[in-house]
């Protein structure tokens, strides 16, 4: 979608450039985030993509047409724009702000206030709340969903954000990431994202560009550049924790061990012990006729019980994890409960497997593609 070829600026032909042969593609539907230190390029070569900023040198690409072959306005209206600022008119209501564009463009009144009215439910806002609400009425969480619900307004292929979750406070930072996400999904816009912050970068990014000088230092997957910096600048930028911010890229359903040390209801106790006996495991499942956890049991435990099982002789189960959870919060909650490993159910609550800190471990010695 996005294809920058050896793209360089310069303010003063005898200056150092402030972006130096910048080659990049991003693909149809990706997010890709802009990172560095104050100074390093990335806003600059953001506002390249369309023209705010004029290259000195080199090309971009947009859908495989030269950019210079667009009229300025013609690619403007092809890309939104997102800023920290968010620079809402402060004497427009939200549903005066969002239809600016559409109205410039033509459309007539009654479908730019549809489409209003529509992108304030994409961004989770009550329409018959906000479309008539003034910008000074409004948090700046949800000025900045008002923001980023303009640049939707023509439907553009790309987006471009500066910063745009800079000014949020961390909490409400955190919530309108989750938030941006679930329209993304639904959307599917290429987007470049320009922040100074990497955990909000492995978050959101399918690739991450890391500056340093006017030069691209690393374009990569976030996964690949925490498990494999290519410089000593790329691994202290993304920090000595580099390992812990992967745990939030592996979900706990590519995690699993193995599942067969488990035990079901009315089965024997003598069975429970050669099972674990046979895995070298110290606790074991215990999973009703719909595969559901009871609870678990520990080899020592299970000494004095030969019978038959139930849920009434297992121990309580502190937590579960979900197929869908990150690494992260599984390993909160082992964290949480004292253990070293965490049963893994399914979205209807089935048991599918475990995941160990030992498996944890394994996964991080290598980037996620290589995992087996």
């Amino acid at each position: 979608m996005i294809k920058l070829s050896n793209v360089t600026k310069r303010y003063d032909s005898a200056s150092a450039p402030v972006v130096d042969g910048i080659n990049m593609e991003v693909g149809a539907g990706e997010i890709c985030v802009l990172l560095g230190p104050s100074g390093c390029g990335k806003t600059t070569t953001l506002k390249m993509i369309n023209r705010l900023v004029q290259p000195t040198s080199g090309k971009i690409f947009l859908e495989g047409k030269d950019t210079d072959e667009f009229d300025v306005v013609e690619l403007r209206r092809r890309i939104g724009y997102v800023i920290q600022q968010i620079g809402l008119f402060p004497n427009m209501t939200v549903e005066e702000n969002i239809c600016v564009v559409p109205l410039l463009l033509g459309w007539d009144k009654a479908k730019a206030r549809r489409r209003a009215a529509e992108l304030l439910e994409i961004v989770a806002l009550d329409p018959g709340i906000y479309l008539t609400r003034y910008p000074k009425d409004l948090s700046g969480g949800q000025a900045q969903r008002v923001g980023v619900a303009r640049a939707l307004a023509t439907d553009p292929a790309v987006m471009l954000m500066d910063e745009p979750f800079g000014a949020i406070d961390p909490i409400n930072r955190e919530l309108i990431q989750d938030e941006f996400l679930r329209i993304q999904k639904q959307v599917r816009k290429t987007i470049v994202f320009v922040s100074h912050d990497i955990d909000e970068a492995v978050k959101m990014a399918d690739k991450i560009a890391i500056f340093r000088g006017g030069q691209l230092e690393q374009f990569d997957s976030p996964d690949n550049i925490l498990a494999r910096p290519a410089s000593p600048f790329i691994a202290g930028f993304v920090g000595a924790d580099r390992a812990l911010k992967r745990l939030r890229l592996v979900r706990a359903g590519d995690a699993l061990s193995a599942c067969g040390c488990l035990v079901r209801v009315g089965e024997s106790g003598a069975r429970a012990r050669a099972l674990m006996a046979d895995h070298g495991a110290e606790q074991i499942v215990l999973l009703d006729a719909a595969d559901k956890p009871q609870g678990y049991f520990t080899s020592a435990q299970l000494q004095s019980l030969d019978g038959a099982l139930s849920a009434a002789h297992a121990l309580p189960m502190h937590s579960t994890a979900n197929t869908r959870d990150d690494l992260r919060a599984v390993v909160s909650s082992m964290f949480a409960g004292g253990t070293s490993w965490l049963p893994t159910v399914d979205d209807d609550g089935r048991f599918v497997g475990y995941v160990s800190q030992a498996r944890i471990v394994d996964l991080l010695r290598v980037p996620a593609r290589e995992h087996a």
